[in-house]
């Protein structure tokens, strides 16, 4: 968007347009110093009140804020610039966008508008695949689309356009594993891959060696990544320093060599003159929630007291994939909790990784009224259609209420 805007195809009248990740701020540092900070940090002339002058005089401003689910005080009582920025107490005047896994608590509500991200539809997912992966191979392109239409697991979590892009060259190069029968198999490759990849370029006789054993020997990166999920306050960042130091100086740097960990800078100093820089470790939260699963099968009564499945369904649903004892426990747990019938058959889906395991299931789901309501967290609602779709290869009769205009 920003190369776009600077080639004059998008926003063609906006004069400056300001990118924060929010994840990278504090809630003492002011927004001015932000912008100071991270975007013009090697410039000693100009200074945060240089930047609020050039604002105002302004006559066309844009504001991106990404990630404020990912901003250290979402939602705090601190008075953060960003939080006055949402409220409408500062930048009154400039159009804001925000980009966020959930709303915040306080926000101008009669005059935010919303725009919601669904993720690869088919005409986007079409373009990728003859563009950066088949070409015009019609008969590559058809396959890796059937791939996912046969299965309606790896369909939904596709959705994600990342998932989606590795999926799509994964298969392409190597047929045999459009076949992925569980999300959990889709994981554990896609770290394979990444390990992979990274001995292969090892292999070079000047690059550092390398160290095979921290593949398997992750138990301590498990927990830290369980701990991190299921702790009263979910942290998914880390400091570079008390990490290393809790999981050795090699692990950190190799993890973050093959691209699990990914280190970024972060304002750690309010003062604008000594404004230095931390380094928090930080990874995608499908891939802690697959490290943390690891730890979650021998600590199970935990994840069942503290850890929302709706809130965290990969967790749940690794953790079945990983250990099927543990998993039929959770399966059980599931059915016993309101509405967590559904969310069973996509653990139990996990554990087997074959539809026809649980026919006998989803007769039984589907020989009950299913309905669908806007009510309904979106992992109940995926749940179900998901259900639906299996149900459908089956031919299960079943009767349908569709309450989402609810």
């Amino acid at each position: 968007m920003m190369v776009q805007w600077c080639k004059g195809f998008t926003f063609k009248d906006v004069e400056i347009l300001i990118l924060l990740r929010l994840r990278q701020l504090n809630s003492k540092i002011s927004i001015y110093q932000a912008i100071k900070l991270f975007l013009a940090p090697n410039d000693p002339r100009i200074k945060s009140s240089d930047i609020k002058n050039i604002i105002e005089s302004c006559s066309s401003v844009k504001v991106l804020l990404d990630g404020y689910d990912e901003f250290p005080d979402r939602d705090g009582a601190t008075g953060s610039d960003v939080g006055r920025i949402i409220t409408r107490n500062l930048f009154g005047n400039i159009d804001v966008t925000l980009t966020t896994r959930y709303l915040p608590k306080d926000y101008d509500k009669s005059i935010t508008k919303y725009v919601r991200l669904v993720g690869f539809d088919e005409k986007a997912r079409d373009k990728y695949i003859r563009k950066a992966v088949t070409g015009e191979d019609e008969e590559s392109v058809a396959n890796i689309k059937r791939a996912l239409k046969e299965n309606p697991i790896l369909d939904d979590l596709c959705q994600v356009p990342l998932l989606f892009v590795m999926f799509s060259h994964m298969t392409h190069e190597k047929t045999h594993l459009q076949k992925f029968k569980s999300v959990t198999d889709f994981f554990r490759y896609m770290i394979k891959c990444f390990h992979s990849h990274m001995r292969n370029k090892s292999l070079d006789k000047h690059a550092k060696e390398h160290m095979s054993e921290h593949e398997s020997e992750h138990y301590e990166l498990s927990k830290v990544a369980y701990e991190g999920l299921c702790g009263e306050n979910q942290q998914l960042s880390w400091r570079k320093d008390g990490l290393c130091t809790r999981l050795g100086q090699g692990f950190c740097q190799h993890y973050i060599a093959v691209g699990i960990l990914v280190e970024e800078e972060v304002s750690a100093e309010t003062n604008e003159q000594n404004s230095a820089t931390d380094i928090q470790t930080r990874t995608d939260l499908r891939l802690i929630e697959v490290v943390a699963a690891t730890r979650g099968t021998s600590e199970l009564k935990n994840v069942l007291d503290k850890v929302d499945p709706f809130n965290l369904q990969y967790l749940y649903r690794f953790t079945c994939g990983i250990s099927p004892a543990v998993g039929k426990r959770i399966i059980e747990y599931l059915k016993s909790r309101e509405a967590g019938d559904k969310f069973a058959i996509l653990c139990i889906l996990e554990q087997t990784g074959e539809v026809d395991g649980i026919k006998d299931t989803v007769r039984d789901l589907c020989s009950k009224k299913v309905e669908i309501y806007s009510s309904d967290s979106k992992l109940l609602q995926r749940s179900t259609i998901q259900l639906l779709e299996i149900a459908s290869r089956f031919d299960v009769s079943m009767f349908i209420e569709n309450s989402l205009l609810r």
